[in-house]
């Protein structure tokens, strides 16, 4: 996830400005699987006021009211550490191996921003502080980055290389999200195959499948909005399918609590096999246990 562009709204000192589609025949059906043709482009920001009923461990870096950034704690972003920066919105300063600060950004989700950073330019991303925004509106955000920023400049005189005017390093454009998946083509479509039977087949042919509230763009509760959040923030390729939509998934929800015999969602598959909903997804982020579930 790419974080925002904001190298100019701060004025610094004078002095530091330098499915399924089945394919009848005469044998077995042929299973091919519907995205939509766009994705869906809104966003939703990542409110504190969800209520999921879940907490973080101590292991992980919250921060109930946003620090300063001298007293943000400072964390190594190495495998070790998987699971301690959350999935939330908020400010972030990275920083490289001597400990010098070399960006300073605001994003919807820090542990996948920390993540892109991390894999873009491993060589300045070696640890971080990262603080959580309540209520993370582009303002709540801009203001939090400015006040890192501004700390950063009264400090040493100037502003982080990264967040220089023309220094791209940091700042790349969004990359397009996967589409949903569609289990049908459309409304009044006779299916050659039972609606279990394409479930069955979508879970043990991708790796990672989560069955969410709306898109992954635009995730209509908390619980499902969280999960893609992690999901995202481990940089896994998985498919996401819409149990709200009638429209190209009709019956889907109640079909798919009978297949998984779990009777809530978001539900995520790995590998065939039911993992759970939001509260174990949360529960195995926050252990690092996740990395290794998606190896096998």
């Amino acid at each position: 996830m790419a974080a925002f562009n904001l190298s100019s709204p701060i004025q610094l000192p004078s002095s530091v400005r330098s499915s399924s589609k089945l394919s009848p025949s005469r044998n077995t059906p042929t299973l091919s699987f519907y995205y939509l043709s766009k994705p869906y482009t809104s966003f939703p920001s990542t409110s504190s006021k969800h209520k999921t009923g879940l907490k973080y461990s101590r292991r992980s870096v919250v921060v109930s009211a946003l620090k300063k950034l001298s007293e943000a704690e400072l964390v190594a972003v190495s495998p070790e550490n998987d699971g301690v920066i959350p999935p939330n919105s908020g400010v972030y300063g990275v920083y490289n191996g001597s400990g010098e600060l070399q960006f300073v950004g605001i994003t919807r989700n820090l542990a996948a921003s920390v993540l892109a950073h991390k894999n873009a330019v491993p060589e300045l991303c070696s640890s971080v502080k990262v603080g959580v925004v309540e209520g993370p509106d582009k303002t709540a955000l801009t203001e939090a980055w400015k006040s890192w920023i501004q700390e950063h400049i009264t400090a040493t005189g100037k502003v982080p290389p990264g967040n220089e005017p023309g220094n791209s390093t940091w700042v790349k454009k969004a990359p397009t999200k996967k589409s949903d998946l569609r289990l049908t083509p459309g409304p009044n479509t006779q299916l050659t195959v039972p609606l279990e039977g394409l479930i069955d087949r979508l879970v043990k042919e991708n790796k990672v499948v989560a069955f969410i509230k709306g898109s992954r763009n635009a995730p209509l509760c908390g619980f499902s909005q969280r999960v893609v959040a992690i999901l995202e923030s481990q940089g896994v390729d998985y498919e996401s399918v819409d149990v709200l939509d009638e429209e190209y998934n009709s019956g889907l929800r109640e079909t798919l609590k009978n297949y998984s015999k779990w009777p809530t969602f978001p539900q995520i598959f790995v590998n065939g096999e039911l993992v759970g909903g939001c509260d174990i997804l949360t529960s195995m982020y926050e252990k690092g246990e996740l990395a290794s579930l998606f190896k096998q």
